[in-house]
């Protein structure tokens, strides 16, 4: 039994940020430093582990695309900050999604800025497995600058992938800019094509942003839908 299909079915089918973010910490993909917390006081206490400026998210099983109800804040920059954006967050799914369940949040390091891009993995009707690599992170769906291969897929093969897509001089130093860490990125693909070649269970396994950095890379934002 694949570790993916272990927590599919743990949790019922679904999976909130955390869970996705605590199984790409087991295949050694890096993430922000977080903690999960329901109550306000208690989260203002522990945010001097992590050291501001911070980041805010909703956990809830009812809300898959968190930033389109106002279930996001970043750059809190202090106590007051957290506090308003806590309270605003509540507010917001309140009003656009009332019928969420609301189980806590998510309070993360505000992660260094890199180059942003998208890999997926998803079980295709008709292809089958398949990953994907995509420049822009949020902006992925304005830019379809995106590429795709059958998986199971080698490094070489990766990179190859990323080559097609038209931003990818951002990430080789484009006018200056820092050479990136391709290879990191890469490997991270490669073990998403591991992972929904092994599972019976995952339909799509999704990070965006991942971002790139000289040295290394980091998820910022992850989700996992069963079949």
């Amino acid at each position: 039994m694949n570790s993916i299909d272990e927590l599919i079915k743990s949790r019922n089918g679904t999976l909130v940020e955390p869970e996705v973010k605590g199984f790409l910490k087991e295949c050694s993909i890096d993430v922000p430093r977080s903690f999960i917390e329901i109550d306000l006081d208690t989260a203002v206490e522990k945010a001097g582990t992590i050291g501001y400026p911070l980041v805010l998210k909703v956990i809830s099983r009812d809300i898959l695309h968190k930033s389109d109800v106002g279930g996001v804040c970043v750059g809190l920059r202090d106590e007051q900050e957290l506090r308003r954006a806590w309270n605003e967050i509540y507010v917001s799914i309140a009003h656009r999604c009332p019928s969420a369940k609301i189980e806590g949040f998510l309070i993360e390091e505000m992660a260094p800025r890199g180059v942003e891009v998208i890999v997926g993995a998803l079980c295709d009707e008709q292809f089958g497995p398949t990953v994907m690599f995509g420049m822009g992170g949020v902006a992925i769906e304005l830019l379809k600058d995106v590429s795709f291969r059958l998986a199971p897929i080698d490094q070489d093969e990766v990179v190859e992938m990323m080559k097609e897509c038209k931003g990818f001089p951002l990430l080789t130093g484009y006018r200056g800019s820092p050479t990136n860490d391709i290879k990191a990125a890469a490997g991270v693909i490669v073990k998403l094509a591991d992972i929904i070649t092994g599972s019976k269970l995952l339909k799509e396994f999704e990070i965006n942003p991942l971002v790139v950095y000289e040295d290394g890379c980091m998820a910022l934002d992850a989700r996992a839908i069963s079949i």
